[in-house]
């Protein structure tokens, strides 16, 4: 039997169509540097500085008052790809206790232990019958040292771990970095909501304000690993600041309360209390820490992850600052934006300097990394159809086999467990995506990478002489590369395995031709 539609019927389809529409098309507003009182000179002099620093930079996103006014993204890394986080996961992980805090489905004042009673150890302390959301959202759980890395590559069960590892000092009273003690504010609100953080944050958050590509790690029991793990776009890091400056406003409905926004970005505890205080005005992470985000110095404070992955926010000036990166020296990296941005940062619009417009413009659209030329070798068609047996390696690396094709170079690596086909352009990236897993600051986590998608990556190679083959190989939701050295000598091979992480230091493996 069908049914005639009724206009009220038909009206109410096309509203909730148009609400889903809007909320997944939510983009922000562009406009131009000296229209929103910022010098389109003093950026170009930023993205200058940036790509003749010791910094790789990936993404770079300016907003002020609101609006995007320059974005960049440097080639192979793209505005439509996520970008692992590292620790500012920690800051959405705050948020999400903040919006159960205002749901009320816990307090910042509970205590850690009500949360979990068949994890408890046998004897539990005073310290940790102490222990309070609040403390460990301002990092000063009173362990030490961290138990991060000694927990998630050794146990299962890293909440019965963490409530297990003795706590030295008074809660609240002492500042330890303690990525563990936010994966418990991860377990915590899927206690109290029913849900993983990212999917209690999606009807919250992400959908709100138009993020729809993100997604989580987990631990071996599914909960998202809270203090890395995030994958986001960008520009998600760019609207989750503006929220922030905006006190938790988001087209004119108030997403979050003010009162947490205020609450989360204030000072809790200082770093290192004993240093001088010119030392502490020399240095972004002696400014106090709030809950899960950093104080800076220009009276901003900021989500931060490893290896340069930063969204600042400065009340003062009305703007925020997202950054992707891979840097060895990240207050190097926030020299920068103190640098060349923050004097660029006007009180009122400034007058069209079309000039720098136009060549800010030009150098944006250029933005690329680094890579070989393209070159060639008589030793191109020897290699091609060749297979290697790997017989010294400490890398798991059973066997490796070459093909050229025109321009590209496809590279079968053979492991313990798997088999992996990689593909690399001459000259140019060829992108693509693998299983393999990359470098990665948690590689040796249990669980790590679970339920996520195969990577992307984008992979070149070039001839660094007759017989040295070098493959280039970036993995575009990551901050880090690889490389592989392959030395050609009559029928045997020996490769230098080269990861960014790590850079000096250099895996060597051998081996020797089973196949032509």
């Amino acid at each position: 039997m069908f049914y005639k539609k009724s206009p009220l019927i038909t009206g109410l389809i096309l509203l909730w169509s148009l609400t889903i529409v809007a909320q997944n098309n939510i983009n922000l507003e562009r406009s131009t540097p000296e229209k929103e009182g910022v010098s389109s000179a003093g950026i170009l002099n930023f993205i200058n500085a940036a790509n003749s620093s010791k910094h790789e930079f990936h993404s770079f996103m300016f907003l002020r008052h609101g609006k995007v006014i320059s974005e960049g993204w440097w080639n192979p890394y793209k505005a439509d790809l996520k970008h692992t986080m590292y620790s500012c996961s920690k800051s959405f992980t705050a948020t999400a206790v903040g919006f159960a805090v205002s749901e009320k489905k816990l307090s910042v004042n509970d205590k850690v232990i009500t949360f979990f009673p068949n994890d408890l150890p046998d004897t539990i302390s005073n310290n940790l019958k102490a222990l309070t959301i609040k403390d460990v959202l301002s990092m000063s759980d009173g362990q030490e040292p961290d138990p991060t890395f000694g927990v998630v590559t050794k146990d299962s069960n890293w909440v019965r771990s963490f409530l297990a590892t003795p706590i030295l000092y008074k809660p609240g009273t002492k500042f330890l970095y303690n990525s563990l003690g936010t994966y418990m504010l991860s377990a915590i609100v899927q206690k109290a909501t029913g849900e993983k953080v990212i999917d209690y944050l999606r009807l919250r958050l992400f959908s709100p304000l138009g993020i729809t590509d993100v997604d989580w790690e987990v631990d071996p029991k599914g909960i998202n690993t809270g203090g890395w793990g995030l994958r986001i776009r960008t520009e998600g890091l760019a609207k989750f600041g503006q929220l922030f400056l905006q006190k938790g406003k988001w087209n004119n409905k108030q997403i979050l309360p003010t009162a947490w926004i205020e609450e989360a970005s204030a000072l809790k505890i200082i770093q290192h209390p004993e240093l001088s205080q010119a030392k502490r005005d020399s240095s972004d992470w002696e400014q106090g820490y709030c809950y899960q985000m950093w104080r800076c110095r220009n009276n901003a404070y900021r989500g931060d992850g490893a290896y340069g992955q930063f969204i600042i926010v400065m009340p003062e000036q009305d703007a925020v600052i997202a950054i992707t990166a891979e840097t060895p020296d990240m207050q190097d990296e926030l020299n920068l934006v103190w640098k060349y941005l923050l004097p660029s940062i006007k009180k009122s619009s400034l007058p069209a300097d079309n000039k720098s417009i136009v060549a800010l413009r030009q150098k944006l659209s250029a933005l690329a990394l680094p890579m070989p030329v393209k070159t060639d070798t008589a030793y191109t068609n020897l290699v091609s159809g060749r297979s290697y047996s790997i017989t010294t390696n400490d890398s798991h690396i059973t066997n490796m086999a070459f093909k050229f094709s025109g321009n590209i170079c496809s590279v079968t690596v053979k492991t313990d467990t798997a088999s992996y086909l990689l593909n690399f352009k001459s000259g140019a990236w060829q992108i693509g995506e693998t299983t393999k897993p990359g470098p990665y600051l948690l590689a040796t986590a249990k669980a790590n990478h679970a339920g996520l998608p195969p990577f992307k990556i984008a992979g070149s190679y070039n001839w660094k002489d007759a017989k040295t083959l070098e493959l280039i190989l970036r993995y575009v939701e990551r901050p880090h590369s690889e490389k592989m050295e392959c030395h050609f000598n009559d029928d045997k091979i020996t490769v230098n395995l080269i990861s960014s992480i790590s850079p000096d230091k250099n895996v060597t493996i051998e081996g020797t031709q089973t196949s032509n």
